[in-house]
Order: C-alpha cells, then structure tokens, then sequence
C-alpha cells in the first residue's frame, strides 16, 4: 500500500470506520503490521460519497483538511422531524407542509447561508465528557450540545416534489452538519423535517470516485490549496535537522478555494523532485518545517 490520500466511494450502509478497517486489513496482509491509516471526514451509515482515507505519513495531514469545502447532494423530506435529524431515527413532530412553495424554501435557504451557530444532533460525534455524543444518546441519556460556529458557502435547491420531498445542493465548510440543516429547515419554515438521503460528492479539489473506485492522490497533487516552494536536496537535509531556509521564490496554490470561501491558513509545501518533503511556516523572514514527512509522500 502506498502512502498518500485515497478517494473512495462509500456506499449506503457502511461506517467510515468499516472502510478504515478494510484499508487496515490490506496494510497487514501486505505485511505493514503497525501502518497508520485515517479518514479526512466521518459519513453517516445510511449516507454515500466520497471519503478520503490517508495512508503512511499522510495521516500528518489530517487537519489540513477539514477547513476545506466540502459539497454534498440532499434529500429533505417534509413534515416529520426526527430525533437523529435523519430518516433512521424516531418522529418527535409530525405537521402540514401543504403550505410550502418553491419561493418560501428559496427565502428559507438564504438565511442559512455565511457563519452561523448550529446545534449539532443528538446523535453526533460531538464529545460530552469524552465520550461521543451519539453513544450518550443511544444508551436513553439525555442529550444536551452547545451550538458550534459553522460556514455555509452556497446552497441550491435542485428539485421539489412538495409537499414531500426536495433536493437540496450545499457546499459548506467541515464541522457542518447537513442533518442539522434539515431539521432546522423544517422549525424555521414550520412544518418540520429530516434528511432523507445525502452524498458527498466533492472535497476540495477532490471527486467522488463513484462506487468500486479509489484513487491514489501523492506527490505534488497533495494539499494543492497550499502554495509551495521547490527546495534543493541540501534545503531538505537542512529542514529534516530542523535547520531553517530563505523564503526565496514561492508558487502559487494549484487550485483556488472558491471565490469567497474562508481562509483555511494553510501552510507552505516542500517540494523536490516531484515529493511533498515537508510542510512550512514562516518565521524570522525564512521558512522552518511544521511537518517533516521523512522521505516525502
């Protein structure tokens, strides 16, 4: 197994943690007994899309991807709220959504869109005391979760079949909980709701890879958001020795956020002969490493 970030489609059903494993279970039939394997961000069980699994010293890069955009394709249904946010869980509210038009849904949409606080469900990951929110909650404890500041970049509705159901467009930036949309959809438009369905189709630069496929991302094609600077084979001796380097010529990031989107503050990558050797900050108008990757990915 090579080292890197792998997209992969996970279907309906499966855990993000099942996919973990399997990728676990390969890097031990290879004879990679201690070989660390991550994800860059939890799907429920009953929703599909793009995961990314990072394998060998890309797990390091982990946190630089949840400020990314992430775009997902939902189904809200209409009328029942439930007490997971989501079609698996129980109803707690049932009302008319006869009322709804195309027009007041478009109004809705608008006031969710930017920074706003967001109670995540009940039945997240979110820790109380250490322990993940959804296992309080599956065990009958009440569950109560402080609001998390969360970004909505864009949102598009791209169906109806009203009063029951619609489809629903978003890309919003990690932490964002698109079952907390659906539900506070349904209490601000008053009839109540919960997500149906849901896909990740996009994360950063990255597709989906569509059911079966997976695609090795290595080298320079890691981390593109970030800008770089191509270092020299003594430049990587002296950043593995934690020695500094001059700032000196930097590229550009080889993809673009999308026009508004919040900086992700993303640091600077080391590139030489085709590797990313190590990500870099500034300091004292030089570069010194953040991240050494020993060896490159």
């Amino acid at each position: 197994m090579q080292p890197g970030i792998y997209l992969v489609h996970k279907a309906v059903g499966g855990t993000s943690f099942d996919v973990v494993r399997g990728f676990t279970r390969e890097a031990r039939e290879a004879g990679l007994k201690k070989y660390p394997i991550g994800h860059g961000g939890t799907l429920d069980p009953f929703a599909n899309g793009l995961l990314l699994i990072l394998a060998g010293q890309a797990t390091r890069l982990m946190e630089l991807l949840h400020p990314l955009p992430k775009s997902y394709v939902a189904d809200i249904v209409w009328g029942v709220e439930t007490d997971t946010c989501d079609l698996l869980g129980q109803a707690v509210s049932r009302s008319d959504a006869g009322n709804l038009t195309p027009a007041s849904l478009d109004a809705a949409l608008l006031s969710f869109l930017g920074w706003q606080d967001q109670v995540p469900p009940a039945t997240s990951a979110k820790k109380i005391d250490g322990e993940a929110a959804y296992r309080k909650a599956h065990r009958g404890e009440e569950v109560i979760l402080p609001p998390s500041r969360v970004y909505l970049h864009e949102a598009a509705w791209l169906e109806h079949d009203l009063p029951r159901q619609s489809r629903l467009q978003i890309t919003c930036r990690g932490g964002f909980y698109v079952r907390a949309l659906a539900r506070d959809l349904g209490r601000l438009l008053g009839c109540g709701a919960h997500l149906a369905a849901l896909q990740r189709t996009a994360i950063g630069p990255w597709l989906d890879p569509g059911p079966g496929q997976r695609v090795l991302i290595e080298g320079e094609a890691l981390v593109p958001w970030c800008s770089a600077r191509r270092i020299t084979a003594g430049e990587a001796l002296d950043l593995a020795h934690g020695r500094g380097i001059v700032r000196a010529a930097m590229e550009s990031p080889a993809w673009s956020l999308p026009f508004g989107f919040p900086d992700p503050a993303a640091p600077i990558r080391a590139l030489h002969q085709g590797r990313l050797m190590a990500l870099l900050r500034e300091q004292d108008e030089g570069l010194r490493t953040l991240a050494n990757l020993r060896g490159g990915l």
